[in-house]
């Protein structure tokens, strides 16, 4: 099944004239400012029927056309995998994956993944937000990485998940095993690595 495109027209109030496009967006539509900003860098967000920029400040009947694309319908198929499950609610589930299993599928991994076990235990409440592969997905381990993972149920959950992990309001914790001898008792990383535009 094709992806559904959807249009949605937002006409600009003088009371709101001033407000940066992306900022006025993530409180006016279901989008976050990161979904909103990525849309725009897309040309998927236009300013009467032209292509914007994230900074722009909007104008007093300035028409803001959002073009917005649903996600396939899932074609994964539920799978009656053992998972740890710490905690659910009607918003989020919350589950210790092991060693050993692909959070979602990909290229030499079909099945058999976190996706599908988590869709035998929600059913069809998950968020559609992660896309056709990753329903409720909003963060990711390694195969041979073991811990806690958030899952939205929904997407009202995935936008706030989301939200609270780019703002550095979720702590993580990572254990690792060392052999030999460290000299230091912390250090810093610090590469040129940047996620790749419009990626």
């Amino acid at each position: 099944m094709e992806n559904k495109i959807e249009f949605k027209t937002i006409h600009v109030k003088q009371i709101d004239i001033g407000k940066r496009i992306d900022a006025y967006l993530a409180i006016n539509t279901e989008f976050s400012r990161t979904n909103i900003q990525r849309l725009i860098e897309n040309e998927k967000i236009l300013i009467n029927g032209k292509k914007t920029k994230v900074s722009y400040k909007i104008q007093e009947n300035d028409e803001i056309t959002i073009e917005d694309e649903k996600p396939k319908e899932i074609s994964l198929q539920a799978q009656d995998i053992p998972i740890d499950i710490l905690y659910e609610d009607k918003d989020i589930i919350v589950v210790n994956k092991p060693k050993g299993i692909v959070v979602h599928p990909a290229n030499g991994n079909p099945d058999g993944t976190l996706v599908n076990a988590i869709m035998a235990i929600c059913k069809e409440s998950l968020s559609g937000i992660g896309g056709e592969i990753r329903p409720g997905i909003v963060h990711r381990l390694d195969k041979d990485t073991s811990g806690v993972i958030m899952i939205a149920k929904n997407d009202k959950a995935h936008i706030n998940l989301s939200e609270q992990i780019k703002n550095h309001e979720v702590e993580k914790t990572y254990i690792a095993l060392v052999k030999g001898y460290v000299k230091e008792n912390e250090a810093t990383i610090n590469m040129p690595i940047r996620k790749k535009p419009k990626r």
